[in-house]
C-alpha cells in the first residue's frame, strides 16, 4: 500500500510539472513556426512601413518569417483590441505608436487597458513633429506665426488626421496663447494636399509625413518640436530656438506582445528588435522615412512600460480640458 501511494505522488508530482517543462521547451524552442505582425492601419502609410522595414531584418535574428497582418478601422483602436485578444504564445505581436496605444484610451471607450493587456517588447522609432504651413501664410518663423494667430483667431485653420495631430494642435494653443480652428481630415494625404493648396494654414504633422513636401518647397516649416534639429532637416530650428521651450512632441512606434506572453519569449523578441534597430541598412531606410532611432537604453520592455505611463500622465490632462473626442 506504502509503494502504491509514493507512486502515485510520483507520477502526480510528475504530471503537475508538465506544464512548466512544455513552456521551458517551447521558450528553449522558440520561434519554431511565423510570427503574425498586426499592424493598425493599412498598407503604405508610416506605420506599416515602419513595421515592414523592422521585421524584414527581425527575422534574420529569429530564424522565422513575420508575416503583417494590416488591421484598419478606428484610428487602429479594432487592430490594438485583437492584438490584445490574441493567444499569448509568442506567435502574434502587434506595432502600435503613441496614438493607438496612450493616446486612444483618453479618446475612447475602449475594452482593454493599453498597460494592463499588453507585454512591452522594445521601442523602435521617434518622429518629431514638425509645425509646417502654406506657402502664403505671411508669417516668416515662429514668433511672426504666433502674433499673426493671435491677430487673426477666426481666420486661421489647422488640419487634424489623428488623435495626435489635434491633441499637439490643442497643446500648441496652451503653450502659446492662440486660437485657431481645427478642420479634422480622413487622412494625411488629404490633409496635406489642402495644405499646399492653401485650404487650411497650419499642420501640426510628423516628420515622415512633411520631409518630402518640405524637399519640394512646397511647404514651410516653422519649427520642430525637439531638442535638436534633425539631421534630414537641418534648416528647421527647434522651438526651443524658437522661443516656446520646452515644446516636445514625437509620435514614436514601439512593438508588444499579448499579456501573459512569456518572459523568455519577450527577451528573444526585443533581442531581435535590437539587432534590427542596430543594422545599418534598417538605420538608413528609417531615416529617410524622418524615423529617428531611440538610444540602446531605450530599446528595452521596462522602458518602453515607463514611457507608455509618462506619455499618458502628460497628454491626457491635455485631452480631458481640450475636450477632445473621436472624430
Amino acid at each position: 500500500m506504502q509503494l502504491l501511494r509514493r507512486r502515485f505522488l510520483h507520477l502526480a508530482a510528475g504530471a503537475a510539472a508538465l506544464p512548466a517543462v512544455s513552456r521551458m521547451a517551447g521558450a528553449q524552442t522558440y520561434p519554431a513556426r511565423p510570427i503574425t505582425l498586426i499592424v493598425p492601419f493599412a498598407p503604405g502609410g508610416p506605420t506599416d512601413t515602419i513595421a515592414r522595414v523592422v521585421t524584414q531584418a527581425m527575422r534574420i535574428s529569429l530564424g522565422q518569417p513575420i508575416i503583417v497582418e494590416n488591421v484598419g478601422g478606428a484610428e487602429g483602436t479594432i487592430a490594438t483590441g485583437r492584438a490584445t485578444r490574441a493567444a499569448p504564445d509568442g506567435y502574434t505581436i502587434s506595432i502600435g505608436n503613441i496614438a493607438t496605444n496612450v493616446l486612444n484610451e483618453a479618446v475612447y471607450s475602449l475594452s482593454y487597458d493599453f498597460i494592463k493587456d499588453f507585454e512591452p517588447i522594445s521601442l523602435i522609432t521617434n518622429a518629431p513633429a514638425f509645425i509646417v504651413a502654406n506657402n502664403g501664410l505671411p508669417a516668416r518663423d515662429l514668433k511672426e506665426l504666433i502674433a499673426w494667430l493671435k491677430a487673426n483667431p477666426d481666420k486661421a485653420s489647422a488640419g487634424t488626421f489623428a488623435s495626435w495631430g489635434r491633441l499637439f494642435g490643442a497643446y500648441f494653443q496652451q503653450s502659446t496663447g492662440t486660437k485657431f480652428q481645427f478642420v479634422p481630415y480622413r487622412g494625411a494625404a488629404p490633409a496635406m494636399q489642402d495644405l499646399i493648396a492653401g485650404h487650411i494654414d497650419l499642420m501640426f504633422d510628423q516628420a515622415g509625413d512633411a520631409l518630402q513636401q518640405l524637399r519640394g518647397g512646397r511647404i514651410k516649416a516653422y519649427a520642430v518640436a525637439a531638442n535638436a534639429r534633425l539631421e534630414l532637416a537641418p534648416s528647421v530650428p527647434t522651438m526651443d530656438e524658437s522661443g516656446v521651450p520646452g515644446f516636445y512632441l514625437s509620435v514614436w512606434h514601439g512593438l508588444w506582445a499579448p499579456k501573459g506572453t512569456p518572459k523568455e519569449m519577450i527577451a528573444r523578441l526585443n533581442s531581435a528588435a535590437v539587432d534590427a534597430l542596430g543594422n545599418t541598412d534598417v538605420r538608413q531606410r528609417l531615416a529617410e522615412l524622418g524615423q529617428e532611432i531611440p538610444p540602446r537604453d531605450q530599446q528595452t520592455p521596462e522602458f518602453l512600460a515607463a514611457h507608455q505611463k509618462a506619455e499618458a500622465e502628460k497628454w491626457w490632462p491635455i485631452i480631458k480640458t481640450a475636450n477632445i473626442r473621436a472624430e
